[in-house]
C-alpha cells in the first residue's frame, strides 16, 4: 500500500511539469496561458508559438504519460516492498493526467490532458494507440474540430479495452477518463454548440470549398 500512494504521488508531481510552461520559460518566460485560448496545451502552444514549440511541448508531455503509466509502476524503490497490483498503472496513469490538468507547480493550471493520455495509452496498452489515432485523425478531418476528435478518441480507448482486451482496470480506466477528458474540454463543447469553435483548417478535409 505504502509503494502504491508513493508512486501514484510521484506521477501527479511528474504530471505537473507542464510541457508548455517548461519550454515557455526557457524562451524567455512565455506563458502561453496568456495567449490565444489561454490553454496550457499543445494545440494553443501551436497556435500561438509555432511548430518547434508545440514539437517539444508534446514531447515533454507525451513522455511524461508514457514515464508515469509505462515505467514508474515497475520502477524499485528503495526500502519499499513491490506490491504488484495490477491497479498501480491505473493509479499512476490517472494521477500523472490529473497532475497535468492540476499542475502544483503552476497554481493549479494546466491543460486540457489530451496529450498527457497519447503517453499514457502508450505505456499501459500501445496497440490501442493504433484506434485512439485513427478515430482522432477521421474526426478531425470530418470535422476539423480538436477537442471533438479528442473525445471521441478516448472514447475509442475505453471501447477498445471493452470490445478486445477487455481487462476490467483498463476499462475502468477508459471510462473515467472519457468523462474527465469531457469535462475538461466543457468549453470547446460549448463553442462548438455555438458555432464559435476554432477548426483545423489543413487537417479538415470535408470542409467547404
Amino acid at each position: 500500500m505504502f509503494e502504491f500512494i508513493v508512486k501514484t504521488f510521484l506521477a501527479y508531481l511528474l504530471g505537473s511539469v507542464i510541457g508548455s510552461l517548461v519550454v515557455g520559460k526557457l524562451r524567455g518566460g512565455v506563458d502561453i496561458r496568456t495567449q490565444g485560448s489561454g490553454n496550457a496545451g499543445g494545440t494553443n502552444a501551436l497556435r500561438t508559438q509555432g511548430p518547434l514549440f508545440a514539437f517539444w511541448v508534446m514531447v515533454i508531455d507525451i513522455g511524461k504519460g508514457w514515464l508515469a503509466a509505462g515505467v514508474l509502476p515497475g520502477l524499485p524503490l528503495p526500502a519499499i516492498q513491490a506490491s504488484n497490483s495490477e491497479w498501480l498503472p491505473i493509479a499512476c496513469a490517472t494521477a500523472v493526467v490529473m497532475g497535468h490538468v492540476y499542475p502544483i507547480w503552476f497554481g493549479f493550471r494546466g491543460g486540457k490532458g489530451a496529450a498527457t493520455l497519447v503517453g499514457v495509452v502508450i505505456g499501459l496498452q500501445p496497440i490501442a494507440l493504433l484506434a485512439v489515432l485513427a478515430v482522432w485523425l477521421v474526426v478531425v478531418a470530418l470535422s476539423g474540430y480538436v477537442g471533438l476528435a479528442t473525445m471521441l478518441a478516448t472514447f475509442a480507448f475505453t471501447l477498445f479495452q471493452f470490445s478486445v482486451n477487455a481487462e476490467l482496470s483498463l476499462t475502468i480506466f477508459g471510462v473515467l477518463m472519457t468523462v474527465f477528458v469531457a469535462y475538461t474540454h466543457r468549453a470547446n463543447i460549448d463553442r462548438m454548440r455555438k458555432g464559435t469553435e476554432n477548426r483545423v483548417q489543413r487537417l479538415w478535409l470535408l470542409r467547404p470549398r
